[in-house]
């Protein structure tokens, strides 16, 4: 086993993929960084709100004021400064931790492609992608040609885990035997020219989605690896993301896939790639430069191969692992959303919640109800109405609010009701449990009500 890995750990291959997947990563993290600014969501998402939901032991993670601007500038040019391959592995620390900050920020904006950004970022700092075509290769006058061959395939890895395990997670009796949450999203789709009254309040249309999602999600890593059918399995990511992209808002993320998938390729697109490039370039005297320094290419060669390789496996185990730990609680998953999160379960809910918090004085008894609308942005309403941790965090954030008013012996309590996949609202939480006085852990939260109803699947 020792010497197979040691084997594979000293093959290597043309490091044109890797430089063309840095190339196409910084531009697209740097294009939508523009594009969230362009939109005011700095303003609307972390500005504006006076409150800001926070993921569970990164409480001190908080928006910087007006700073928050220079964050969103710092991020975007680490950004370019990744895609010219410019200073690179400064480049690509910056953006992760800048990154990754901006996501910490509040949870109200968590998304799964967010945090495959954050994960991809973090592997791209003990990656050699600014080895070949790059800045850094003019700067030093030295290129590398080739690359550990483990390199490139620990991207093609993670890619592999995010589809194979959105794929379990569609293994559900909603998804696959309801054809839920896709009818209702779908449905509402009428507008949509061509297709929109001929195939989104079809029956059949919302159960072929549902099914050939699953499919698709499953099988696509493997189609991409095997030579003879990765034309095929691309065609068929392009057509999915495009597609997925005009029925629903989901911002960049298939386009980034899209692009993302072209690692799969040999190095004989790659170099056409870069070949293209070259030649657009030329005027800047860049592709002379460029083609001198191949002529000189070595192999490329880590100094701490086993320590980098170590790490990576450590953190390839935890990409694996991570998505089960809701099986560590009782209870639904898409009811109690404990281990919910970083797990791959992509739009897999329709949930939709009202939630109305009542503050009591313990002794007396009087209360008083708290409109949210005082508190809270309407995106952040949305948001907290149907997720447990959203709940108990506003509830302390209110009954802090309230005790330094002058309120005494305050105690919080919400009547909750959610619905779930289409069917019927109902109670929540326990509306006789004093919510400021539970913690947040990661203890199961017996005060979330049974579902009354059972979602077989992974």
């Amino acid at each position: 086993m020792s010497f197979k890995l040691n084997t594979y750990l000293n093959k290597n291959t043309h490091a044109a993929p890797l430089a063309v997947f840095r190339i196409a990563f910084g531009i697209m993290m740097c294009f939508s960084i523009i594009r969230f600014w362009y939109h005011g969501w700095i303003e609307s998402l972390y500005l504006e709100p006076k409150f800001h939901f926070s993921y569970y032991g990164f409480e001190w993670v908080k928006p910087l004021g007006n700073h928050t601007y220079l964050l969103f500038i710092i991020c975007g040019l680490s950004a370019l400064f990744v895609a010219l391959g410019l200073k690179y592995r400064i480049a690509i620390i910056s953006f992760f931790l800048s990154f990754t900050y901006i996501e910490l920020m509040d949870k109200t904006t968590y998304l799964n492609h967010y945090y495959f950004i954050s994960l991809l970022s973090f592997l791209m700092i003990f990656l050699p992608a600014n080895a070949h075509f790059s800045m850094d290769t003019i700067l030093k006058k030295k290129s590398y040609e080739k690359v550990p061959k483990w390199t490139i395939d620990s991207v093609k890895l993670l890619l592999g885990i995010v589809y194979f395990y959105a794929g379990l997670a569609k293994i559900n009796g909603d998804w696959l035997f309801r054809a839920q949450p896709l009818k209702i999203w779908l449905t509402s789709k009428y507008d949509l020219p061509f297709i929109g009254d001929s195939l989104m309040h079809q029956n059949w249309f919302h159960y072929a989605m549902s099914w050939s999602g699953m499919l698709y999600d499953l099988t696509i890593p493997f189609l991409l690896l095997y030579r003879k059918t990765r034309v095929l399995a691309f065609i068929l990511v392009v057509f999915f993301h495009v597609f997925t992209r005009v029925l629903f808002p989901i911002g960049m993320f298939p386009f980034i896939m899209i692009v993302s998938t072209l690692i799969f390729f040999d190095a004989r697109l790659h170099k056409k790639i870069i070949k293209i490039t070259s030649n657009i370039l030329s005027p800047l005297s860049l592709r002379t430069n460029v083609r001198s320094l191949i002529k000189k290419s070595q192999n490329y060669t880590y100094q701490f191969r086993k320590p980098v390789a170590g790490l990576l496996i450590g953190f390839f185990i935890v990409q694996l692992i991570l998505p089960f730990r809701y099986s560590l609680y009782p209870g639904e998953l898409f009811w109690t959303e404990e281990g919910y999160r970083f797990s791959w379960r992509v739009m897999l809910m329709e949930k939709m919640g009202i939630s109305t918090f009542k503050i009591v004085n313990g002794e007396s008894g009087e209360f008083f109800y708290v409109d949210n609308k005082d508190f809270l942005t309407p995106f952040q309403e949305k948001q907290m109405s149907f997720q447990p941790d959203f709940i108990l965090e506003y509830a302390h954030y209110l009954g802090d609010h309230f005790k330094s008013q002058g309120h005494q012996n305050v105690k919080v309590f919400v009547e909750s009701y959610v619905a779930l996949n289409g069917r019927l609202s109902t109670l929540y939480i326990d509306k006789n449990v004093d919510l400021y006085a539970e913690k947040e852990s990661f203890k199961p939260k017996d005060w979330i009500l049974p579902f009354n109803d059972e979602i077989k699947g992974l």
